[in-house]
């Protein structure tokens, strides 16, 4: 049986994470083929990684010889095969992205999810800004024409807050381990690398 068009995708999504990152910007394509609907689920990949016991790859394999210099070319590869040459990597980095995923959580109540994200993304893997400094990521907000006070001022609102835990703890309970990590109904992919496989499963348009 074909698979239905039209699907929703699910996207579990933290702005921290250089592969959600390459991941976002390849899949317009794919989204435009499939008539595929998606949506970003803002989660702390911290607080995955502390309820799973994951590590980023830098801490879990920087003692095997030759695994991050192949994840390296591996990143290459996919920069090449999806065109994603404003891609830059944050001399920040790892950046404490918490009041910057509260800032999303607020920006998708307020109908301004898909330009928050595209600020965020900017501003952490092209323009390589310090984006855990509130008045860093003040400036980029109002750059792209968000209203940055209303926004920083509510990622200190605990509904704000509740929320975010909320979907971390929810996408947990899903099997989540890392991100990006992909939902095609209850069917589950891990990285970049499997969006072939999350194409497939959405079906054509």
């Amino acid at each position: 049986m074909r698979p239905m068009a039209g699907r929703t995708l699910d996207f579990i999504f933290d702005f921290g994470s250089p592969n959600a990152y390459l991941a976002y910007r390849a899949l317009p394509p794919i989204l435009a083929r499939t008539s595929a609907r998606l949506r970003l689920l803002p989660c702390l990949l911290g607080g995955i990684f502390k309820a799973t016991g994951n590590q980023s790859p830098f801490a879990a394999f920087g003692h095997v010889k030759g695994k991050l210099a192949y994840e390296e070319l591996e990143t290459r590869r996919f920069i090449a095969r999806h065109a994603l040459t404003r891609f830059r990597m944050n001399p920040h980095f790892p950046v404490n992205t918490l009041q910057l995923m509260r800032g999303l959580v607020a920006a998708q109540k307020a109908g301004a999810g898909e330009r928050y994200v595209e600020a965020g993304l900017a501003g952490m893997w092209e323009e390589g800004r310090k984006m855990d400094d509130p008045a860093v990521l003040g400036e980029v907000l109002s750059a792209a024409g968000l209203d940055a006070g209303a926004l920083l001022a509510a990622t200190g609102d605990p509904a704000i807050k509740a929320e975010l835990a909320a979907n971390t703890e929810a996408a947990v309970a899903r099997g989540v381990f890392g991100i990006p990590t992909f939902f095609v109904d209850a069917e589950m992919w891990f990285g970049k690398d499997r969006l072939h496989e999350v194409e497939a499963a959405l079906g054509p348009a």
